[in-house]
């Protein structure tokens, strides 16, 4: 039977799991508690959670879930990203920690089902965040809208300039 603590545990990574869009399986052996606080605050700061999970209570608690898929990364020393909303940020913040310490590797990730190679993750890392894409889809909406105030307002310019013209023409005739 097991214990209290590890039923707990696993109802609790059962209910993150639940709740993610998407997860980043990591190797963390050989980094410091002060490098593992870092990267934990840098992804805070995108909304997500960096686990050490114990490999025996993560896969039940992806059984439980439906993703025992990708049981076969939670071998050695296991931590997971975990998110519920931005897949690009968490990419970008692993990515960088990844080429700053050699000793960080990122296993695998997970997208809405679907399992991640690490070559994906950091294509998804090099794509611009969900707020700059918003802003550019938004600038091309509005571009054909300015377009034609400019046109219009192009007309009226040459329309005052055809008279001021005429006016001057007048006034030295």
């Amino acid at each position: 039977m097991p214990n209290k603590k590890n039923q707990t545990e696993v109802q609790n990574l059962t209910d993150r799991f639940k709740a993610m869009k998407g997860m980043i399986m990591t190797e963390y052996h050989g980094l410091s508690v002060g490098e593992i606080s870092a990267l934990r605050t840098e992804l805070r700061k995108c909304g997500c959670e960096y686990l050490v999970v114990k490999n025996t209570l993560g896969k039940i608690a992806l059984k439980e879930v439906g993703l025992e898929k990708v049981n076969e990364y939670f071998e050695g020393p296991t931590a997971v990203v975990v998110e519920a909303s931005d897949p690009v940020a968490p990419a970008k913040v692993v990515s960088e920690f990844a080429k700053k310490y050699e000793k960080f590797v990122v296993k695998a990730g997970l997208l809405d089902g679907k399992i991640l190679g690490v070559a994906e993750i950091q294509s998804l890392a090099s794509l611009p965040s969900k707020e700059v894409l918003i802003a550019k889809m938004l600038g091309s909406m509005k571009a054909p809208i300015s377009g034609f105030v400019n046109v219009l307002h192009g007309t009226t310019r040459n329309l005052v300039c055809v008279l001021s013209a005429i006016k001057e023409q007048k006034a030295n005739a």
